[in-house]
C-alpha cells in the first residue's frame, strides 16, 4: 500500500499536501505492522544500494526539506535524477548518490553528473543512525564521461557555520528485505526500495 501511495509523485516533488498525508499514513501503517526496528541485531538488512522513491522534504519544493535548500523549480537549471543510498555495514560507509542534469547555454547539451556525498555512519541504540559527512565526489557521465571525478573536500569545522555540522540523524522505523522507511532530524519521511 505504501509503494502505491507514493508512485506517481516523482519522489515527492509532485506531492500535494493530501498526497503527503496519505504517504505518511501508509508509512505509519507499515511501521505499526513491522514493530520496533532493532538494527543492533539486524544490521545486515541495511547492506546494499537503496533507491529513494519518496521524500516528504521534496514536497516543500526545495531539496533541503525544512532547512533551506536549492529550489526545485526553474530558477536553477538543475534537473534532479535518481537518488540512491549505498550502505556498507562493514566499513560503515554511507553514501548519498544523486544524479543531476545541469543546464548549459545553447548550443551546448546539458551536463549529466553523479554527485556522491560520502559519509560514515554509526548506530545509536537500536534504530537511530548518525551520519557524518566526509566529502563529495562529482563525476560526469554521458557526453563528458571521460572527465576525471572532481573531489570536493569537507569544509574545515572552523569555517563552517554553526548550523551546518556536517552530520545528521534519522531513525529507521521500518526495514525488510526490500523496503526501508526512515524519519529524519528534519521531520522528513523517506521511503527506499532496494535497487
Amino acid at each position: 500500500f505504501l509503494q502505491s501511495s507514493v508512485s506517481g509523485l516523482n519522489r515527492g516533488l509532485a506531492a500535494t499536501v493530501e498526497d503527503t498525508r496519505k504517504a505518511d499514513d501508509a508509512a505509519k501503517e507499515l511501521e505499526a505492522v513491522g514493530g520496533p526496528v532493532d538494527l543492533s541485531v539486524d544490521i545486515d538488512k541495511l547492506q546494499g544500494k537503496w533507491k529513494l522513491i519518496y521524500s516528504s522534504a521534496f514536497s516543500s519544493r526545495t531539496l533541503g526539506g525544512s532547512r533551506p535548500g536549492p529550489p526545485t523549480g526553474r530558477l536553477l537549471p538543475i534537473t534532479l535524477g535518481q537518488v540512491f543510498q549505498r550502505i556498507d555495514t562493514v566499513s560503515k560507509d554511507f553514501d548519498n548518490i544523486v544524479e543531476l542534469e545541469l543546464g548549459a547555454p545553447w548550443p551546448f547539451p546539458p551536463v549529466e553528473v553523479t554527485a556522491t556525498l560520502a559519509h560514515k555512519f554509526e548506530l545509536i541504540g537500536t534504530s537511530l543512525m548518525r551520519i557524518q559527512f566526509e566529502k563529495t565526489t562529482v563525476k560526469a557521465y554521458g557526453n563528458l564521461s571521460q572527465l576525471p571525478p572532481l573531489e570536493i573536500p569537507r569544509i574545515p569545522d572552523a569555517l563552517r557555520p554553526p548550523s551546518n555540522t556536517g552530520s545528521g540523524e534519522f531513525e529507521v522505523t521500518y526495514i525488510d528485505s526490500d523496503t526501508r522507511i526512515t524519519r529524519g532530524d528534519r521531520q522528513e519521511l523517506r521511503v527506499f526500495v532496494i535497487a
